[in-house]
């Protein structure tokens, strides 16, 4: 632990610099430099499970930065306080917890289903935007149900906003600083909540509140009653965007290993086999009897974690695998290192969903596992992200072999702003008949 070589030598500009090939970087200095190591002067790299676990998990130490991607929206009124902002993340994990999502599977697998229903035969299709389409579809839906109609359109365009304004630039301007992009987020933010707003005012007056996640939202508190409006209206734009865009990263890597390994697809479709014909008699039993599916999922998140790299700021001086971490220190967890150290997984590089199965070949713990976070800040949408991946592997599977179109290239191309994703992924349906 913390062996203090030196790191490898960064393009001039250090880590705001690094070059495109960003994961044979985090790679090679995960090998050559020790569990952690600084990159640049108050910036270390937490490589191995271990320190980033010890990340993740001590909060106080090492706090999660509130997302700047969707901020509160100024009003007259003023943002809402820290302890409504708390009451309202409080309330919508009810929403996203495990039963509730195990209760409405029968609302998610009927539009992954029609995902593969509606994927083209013999066609080459780039394949992110299909996923993303019917992701948000079930995302948006799960947390507005019979509104989510209403509101897919706005979510499309807040997801146009995130991409716009995570887009690289040459540029690193202060938060205050209206640029086009910031103010194009705004706009579509401002949409969004506009839209919502009547929904959340005519359920609270004269309907039922519902059993989505703004249901869940709105029902009053025993001890503080009702959420305010705002503090219901702000914590939305993101999580919206959340339902589908990283789990359209992670499909994209799912849908490339079911066509470059086919003995697996065929297991999967095998699984899946036992799903109901009608997509919306599923349970949360059929769910769980996806297992082989299930660890493929978990196995294709380990190689390619959505979030491969996290930002932590110390808090405070402390003290991480024999390095003194000063306060204001940027800290970079990298679970796309600690999930393909050999100490955690045995073969850490191949693709092998059995180790996820009990069973003589495979271990009964499998080693760390931090694509959805850990700790105080793991992600709160793991239940749900589980379910639509594992559901849309099966139908998919279940429908149709896949392949990559021939050629000499690959058929995407990685990239590492902001996640792992595979950037313009084609893939070839065939009916499995």
């Amino acid at each position: 632990m913390g062996r203090r070589n030196e790191p490898p030598r960064l393009p001039e500009g250090g880590f705001a610099a690094w070059s495109r090939d960003r994961l044979a970087m985090a790679r090679r200095g995960a090998e050559e430099c020790g569990d952690v190591w600084q990159l640049e002067p108050g910036v270390y790299v937490a490589a191995a499970a271990e320190p980033c676990e010890a990340v993740l998990r001590r909060a106080q130490d090492f706090p999660k930065a509130p997302s700047p991607l969707f901020p509160p929206l100024r009003r007259s009124s003023g943002a809402p306080t820290a302890e409504e902002r708390a009451r309202a993340h409080a309330s919508r994990m009810r929403g996203l917890r495990a039963q509730a999502v195990a209760a409405r599977v029968g609302e998610i697998a009927p539009r992954t289903a029609r995902f593969a229903d509606q994927l083209p035969a013999g066609q080459d299709v780039e394949i992110l935007p299909a996923v993303r389409h019917a992701l948000a579809e079930v995302g948006v839906g799960y947390l507005f149900s019979a509104d989510a109609s209403a509101l897919l359109p706005y979510a499309a365009r807040l997801f146009l906003a995130r991409e716009v304004l995570v887009r690289p630039s040459r540029w690193v301007w202060p938060r205050w600083v209206p640029t086009p992009a910031r103010r194009f987020r705004t706009r579509q933010q401002v949409a969004f909540t506009d839209a919502l707003r009547p929904v959340v005012r005519r359920r609270r007056s004269s309907g039922p509140l519902g059993d989505d996640m703004l249901g869940q939202m709105l029902r009053p508190s025993p001890r503080y009653g009702p959420l305010p409006e705002e503090a219901v209206l702000d914590t939305l734009p993101g999580i919206t965007v959340a339902t589908f865009e990283t789990p359209t990263r992670a499909a994209g890597w799912i849908l490339l290993q079911l066509a470059r390994h086919p003995r697996a697809a065929d297991r999967v479709a095998t699984e899946a086999a036992s799903l109901p014909m009608d997509p919306a008699t599923t349970t949360s039993a059929h769910l769980g009897g996806l297992r082989y599916t299930q660890a493929l999922v978990s196995e294709v998140l380990r190689l390619y974690p959505p979030s491969w790299l996290l930002t932590r700021r110390a808090a405070r001086q402390t003290e991480l695998a024999g390095y003194t971490i000063d306060a204001g220190s940027t800290v970079l967890v990298c679970p796309y290192t600690a999930q393909r150290d050999a100490r955690e997984y045995a073969e850490p590089d191949r693709f092998r969903p059995e180790r996820w199965l009990d069973g003589p070949a495979s271990p009964a713990e499998p080693g760390a596992f931090l694509s959805f976070g850990t700790g105080p800040h793991g992600c709160e949408g793991s239940a749900l992200a589980m379910a639509m991946l594992t559901l849309l592997t099966a139908h998919t599977a279940r429908r149709h072999h896949l392949s990559e179109p021939p050629g000499p290239d690959p058929s995407h191309r990685v990239t590492t702003l902001e996640g792992l994703a595979p950037a313009g992924l084609r893939l070839r349906a065939t009916s499995r008949g």
